[in-house]
C-alpha cells in the first residue's frame, strides 16, 4: 500500500468517526425532544429558570413599581386600619366600633386586592400587601386553630331562640341533644315560654326566669335575681309599675350547685344595635347594657363566674372592654375558627357569647341550627 493509499484510509476513517459522533448526538437530541429519560424534567427545570429570570428582570424595571400605585395606597391603608383600629374615633357614628365589629373580614380584601395588583403587575402594590397580611394574621391566625383539649367538668350552652321561632318546642328538643348540664334561653316570648318549660322539664328539673331570658340546669339553682342591663333607661322607666318592667327584664343572676363548687352564671340580652348608612353604628343602649353588665361582673365576689348571652355584639368590639377585660371568651380560647352565629342563613358574626372568670374552658363549638335566626353556642368547662 502506497503513502497515498494510506492518508486516504486514515482520513477516510476520521470522517466516519466525525460522523458517529453527528450522530450520537442527533439522537440525544432527539431523545430528549421526543420524551427520552429526564427529557421532561430538563425542559420543564429550564423553562421554569427562564420564566424566573424574566420575572427577575421584568420586577428590575421601574415601571412595575410605577404602576398600580393606587392599589398600593389601599394596602396600606387597609393594614393601618386594622393594625390602628383601637385608634378609630367613636365620636361618628360610632365608627371605631363598627370597624371592630367586622373586623376580621376586613382580612377578604387582601386576595382581591392582590388580584388587582397581579392583574396591573405592580409590584409596588404587591409588596404593600405584606402589610395588611401580617397585622390580620397577627390578629387572627390563632383563632383559626382548633384549641380544644379533653377534660371538661360542665357543658354549658346559651341560645337566642327567637321570638318569631315558629317551632319552640322542636328547638327546645335540639338543645336537649347538645348534652347541656345548664342552658341559657333568651328572647323567651310569653307565648313560648310554656311550650319551653314543659319540653325542657324532665331534663332540666331546675330553672329561672327573669322576663325574657331563663336558665335551665340539671343541678339545683339559687340566689336567682334579676340583673338591669339598661333596656328601660331614662325618665320613663321610673313611671312603669314593677309587674311590667319585670316583664321586660333581660337580664339574671343565679348560682348553679355543682360538684367542684358554686358556679355563678349570668344571662342577659343586650339591646339591639342598627347600621345605618347616614348616623352609622346606632348602639347607645347596647353599649349602656354592656356597662352596666360589666359592672355588675366586677362586683360580684364569686370565685368562678359565666356569662351567657345574646350580647349583640363581638368581643372584638370596645364596648365591651368592661366586660372583656376580665373575663376570657370560651371560643377564643378553647374553639375552632371564629364561630360566627348570626345570622343562620349566612352567619357573618358571633354575637351569642360565653365568657368565662375562675374557671378554664376545654372546648367550644357551634350547634346546629334551630327554629331561631340565631345559631346556638356551647361550651365545657372546668376547674
Amino acid at each position: 500500500m502506497t503513502q497515498v493509499d494510506t492518508a486516504e484510509t486514515g482520513q477516510d476513517e476520521t470522517r466516519q468517526g466525525e460522523s458517529r459522533q453527528r450522530v450520537t448526538r442527533q439522537g440525544e437530541a432527539d431523545r430528549e425532544i421526543t420524551g427520552g429519560p429526564g427529557s421532561h424534567r430538563a425542559l420543564a427545570t429550564r423553562s421554569l429558570r427562564t420564566r424566573i429570570r424574566r420575572t427577575v428582570r421584568r420586577a428590575a424595571r421601574p415601571e412595575p413599581w410605577k404602576r398600580g400605585r393606587l392599589l398600593a395606597g389601599l394596602a396600606l391603608l387597609l393594614g393601618l386600619v386594622m393594625m390602628l383600629h383601637a385608634w378609630i374615633p367613636n365620636r361618628i357614628g360610632n365608627l371605631g366600633s363598627l370597624v371592630e365589629t367586622f373586623l376580621p373580614w376586613l382580612g377578604v380584601f387582601v386576595p382581591a386586592l392582590l388580584a388587582c395588583a397581579l392583574w396591573r403587575r405592580s409590584a409596588s402594590a404587591v409588596v404593600a400587601l405584606l402589610l395588611p397580611s401580617l397585622v390580620w394574621l397577627s390578629l387572627f391566625g390563632g383563632v383559626l386553630s382548633d384549641k380544644s383539649r379533653p377534660g371538661g367538668d360542665l357543658t354549658v350552652a346559651s341560645h337566642n331562640v327567637g321570638a318569631d321561632n315558629p317551632d319552640p318546642a322542636g328547638t327546645a328538643r335540639d338543645l336537649i341533644a347538645s348534652g347541656a348540664d345548664v342552658l341559657a334561653l333568651e328572647e323567651i316570648t310569653p307565648q313560648a315560654l310554656g311550650t319551653y318549660e314543659q319540653e325542657l322539664a324532665t331534663a332540666y328539673p331546675f330553672h329561672e326566669v327573669q322576663g325574657t331570658v331563663g336558665l335551665w340546669s340539671r343541678l339545683p339553682l339559687s340566689d336567682t335575681r334579676a340583673v338591669d342591663v339598661k333596656m328601660d333607661a331614662g325618665a320613663l322607666a321610673a313611671t312603669l309599675p314593677d309587674d311590667v318592667q319585670a316583664e321586660y327584664s333581660r337580664g339574671l343572676r343565679t348560682t348553679v350547685a355543682t360538684d367542684q363548687g358554686p358556679l355563678a352564671v349570668y344571662v342577659a340580652h343586650l339591646g339591639s344595635v342598627r347600621v345605618n348608612p347616614r348616623s352609622g353604628l346606632s348602639a347607645g343602649r347596647r353599649n349602656a347594657g354592656a356597662q352596666s353588665l360589666g359592672e355588675a361582673v366586677a362586683a360580684d365576689r364569686s370565685e368562678r363566674v359565666v356569662l351567657l348571652g345574646d350580647l349583640n355584639g363581638s368581643t372584638d368590639d370596645r364596648a365591651f372592654a368592661d366586660l372583656t377585660s376580665g373575663m376570657r371568651s370560651a371560643q377564643d380560647a378553647a374553639g375552632d375558627g371564629f364561630g360566627f352565629t348570626w345570622p343562620v342563613e349566612f352567619p357573618v358574626i358571633r354575637i351569642d357569647q360565653i365568657l368565662v372568670r375562675g374557671v378554664d374552658p376545654t372546648r367550644s363549638w357551634v350547634l346546629p341550627s334551630t327554629g331561631s335566626d340565631h345559631l346556638p353556642v356551647a361550651a365545657e368547662i372546668s376547674w
